[in-house]
Parts: C-alpha cells; sequence; structure tokens
C-alpha cells in the first residue's frame, strides 16, 4: 500500500493533502522538526525529527519506497525521493519527474547563486487559490498512478 509523506514544516496544503488520502485510504505521515496542529483522521501521523537542517529530509529520503508519494518543494529532496522510485509533488501541484529534476537543480543553484551575489531578492510569489486547485489535481493523479504501480508490484 502507498503511503504519502509530506515534507511539512513549511507546507501550504496539509488539509489537501489528508483529504486526498482519505479518498483513497493512503496513510499520511507529516515530518517536520517541531510540533504543529495538522488535520485529525486515522490515517494521519505526525513524526517530529530533531532539530537540524535537512533532519527532515534526511528521514522521508530513508523511508520513502517505490510508488510512495511524497509532498515537497525541497528539490534537493525530490530528487533524492524520485531515484527511490517515489512519486514527487510539490506544493503548488508541480510533479517533480526524472525528466524535469535536473533542470530544476540547476535552476535552483543559479538562484541561490543570484541571491548570494546580490541580485537576486526577495522571495516566491503568493500561495493562490489557482495553486491550492493545481495541487488537489497533481495529487489525485498521484495517487492513481501509485495505486496502479502497487498493484503490479
Amino acid at each position: 500500500m502507498p503511503q504519502i509523506f509530506v515534507d511539512a514544516d513549511a507546507c501550504p496544503v496539509k488539509d489537501e493533502v489528508v483529504k486526498v488520502a482519505i479518498r483513497h485510504d493512503f496513510p499520511v505521515t507529516f515530518v517536520s522538526n517541531a510540533f504543529m496542529r495538522l488535520p485529525e483522521d486515522r490515517l494521519v501521523t505526525r513524526r517530529i525529527v530533531p532539530e537540524g537542517p535537512d533532519a527532515a529530509d534526511d528521514w522521508i529520503a530513508e523511508e520513502v519506497a517505490a510508488s510512495d508519494i511524497v509532498v515537497t518543494n525541497d528539490i534537493p529532496l525530490a530528487d533524492r525521493c524520485l531515484k527511490k522510485g517515489a512519486l514527487v509533488i510539490g506544493g503548488t501541484g508541480r510533479d517533480f519527474t526524472e525528466a524535469n529534476i535536473g533542470s530544476a537543480l540547476a535552476s535552483r543553484a543559479i538562484s541561490q547563486h543570484l541571491r548570494e551575489i546580490g541580485e537576486m531578492t526577495g522571495g516566491p510569489k503568493g500561495f493562490s487559490a489557482k495553486d491550492r486547485s493545481a495541487f488537489l489535481q497533481a495529487m489525485e493523479r498521484a495517487c492513481r498512478k501509485a495505486k496502479r504501480e502497487a498493484s503490479r508490484r
């Protein structure tokens, strides 16, 4: 049975993850460095990891398996999970795939460099209703795909 892992510290779509997980009866683990309020359901578990720069990412990358779903905006974590055969979705509904992860990593490196030299300031655009809708659609597609892949094993 596929599971859903959520990199929860800055995740704007916790309620949406649970909504889709319930529909598909997938267990969800929210991973964070601190306690946070989460939607309550029998399918929802919480994993609090020690403080540290990549503690949540490391835990998820260790636990995830093929056909699991990971929700994260962290591109290096997305890359690690894809290498284990997981499906990965960003909080705005962006599917991370083997085909696009290389360019995502390169764009991240360029943006980081531009921030370091002061050429780029500010953060990402605000989260919108359109992003929420795109996420729900991507999550639904990922759950259906995870079920198909798991049934083949």
